[in-house]
């Protein structure tokens, strides 16, 4: 059974460290941030994010809390959140993905460009973005620099044994129907392609930085968000929990410590925050529990694939 975890990280703007950080054996973050982090990183994130995002701030006045959320998250996830072992996959510029062992700790090079960095055995070759499926193409390209790709660990397997091509796999048995679950399992991915033209794309956009979508999968204390959002006129910030098949009443918990966390972190003044759960049913204690709180939402989605025959047989 595979234990490491999978990871996409930039190597700088545009990759323009790419090749030093391929020959020289490592990879690094920066974010303006010029001192040793080590001793911040024995905390844990909250403490952490609350720590770094003034100084953050300061050496970037012009960006918001959110921006500062997201750069303090990779830090963390870079710093501390990677183990050794994990995997590490890196656009080299290309269109390919280099991909390398994390082999150290996180250490403070001061002189460099990149100072926060960890060690890399890097593998020989290469895989091409076009040999992944389109889901993981669209994961893996997410703007956020340090992005968690685990949930595609089969797939990302698969691609290092040189096995190519779509399929659908499920190993659990009770999946009555695994066209729909394959479907159900890039939901979010979809969403986020599509959400312009959605209900939700009416009120309100997925959180941008300087043009580039950095709400999907934005970082807090408690895990990765699925999707953060804000209100066209600026005063809402929203939290989407997306949720395979059936949600019980465990994912408002789940969800309030996320809207907590950006109420107290990230919302600037002025500013609240909604949540909204979707899934694809509900039940009674879910319904129940909505009934009674007033800032969450709850939506369903449908999934609906079918085949047509183009051309009648003779």
């Amino acid at each position: 059974m595979i234990s490491r975890s999978y990871y996409r990280i930039y190597l700088g703007k545009k990759n323009a460290y790419a090749e030093q950080c391929f020959s020289e054996g490592f990879v690094g973050v920066s974010f303006g941030i010029e001192r040793d982090l080590t001793e911040y990183l024995a905390k844990d994130l909250r403490a952490f994010t609350s720590e770094l995002i003034p100084l953050f701030i300061g050496r970037h006045p012009e960006k918001t809390k959110v921006a500062a959320g997201l750069a303090c998250g990779a830090l963390y996830t870079l710093g501390k959140g990677i183990s050794p072992g994990d995997l590490l996959f890196c656009p080299d510029g290309n269109g390919n993905y280099r991909v390398g062992e994390v082999v150290s700790d996180y250490y403070y090079e001061a002189s460099d460009t990149l100072p926060h960095r960890r060690k890399v055995s890097w593998q020989n070759g290469f895989i091409e973005k076009g040999a992944m499926s389109q889901a993981l193409q669209n994961s893996i390209g997410s703007i956020a620099t340090v992005c968690h790709i685990t949930k595609y660990a089969s797939e990302l397997e698969d691609l290092l044994k040189g096995n190519y091509g779509a399929r659908i796999e499920i190993a659990d048995q009770t999946i009555e129907d695994p066209v729909v679950f394959a479907l159900e399992r890039h939901l979010e991915d979809f969403l986020v392609r599509n959400w312009a033209s959605t209900i939700l794309g009416q009120e309100y956009d997925i959180y941008e930085e300087e043009g580039e979508n950095i709400g999907q999968q934005f970082p807090s204390d408690t895990g990765p968000i699925d999707i953060l959002a804000i209100s066209k006129d600026k005063r809402e910030l929203l939290v989407v929990e997306l949720k395979k098949g059936r949600a019980s009443d465990a994912v408002l918990g789940q969800i309030q410590r996320y809207m907590g966390y950006v109420l107290g972190e990230l919302a600037e003044d002025g500013q609240t925050v909604k949540g909204l759960i979707i899934a694809l049913e509900d039940d009674l204690r879910l319904r129940r529990a909505l009934q009674v709180t007033s800032n969450i939402s709850f939506y369903r989605y449908e999934v609906d694939f079918r085949l047509f025959p183009a051309l009648a047989q003779k």
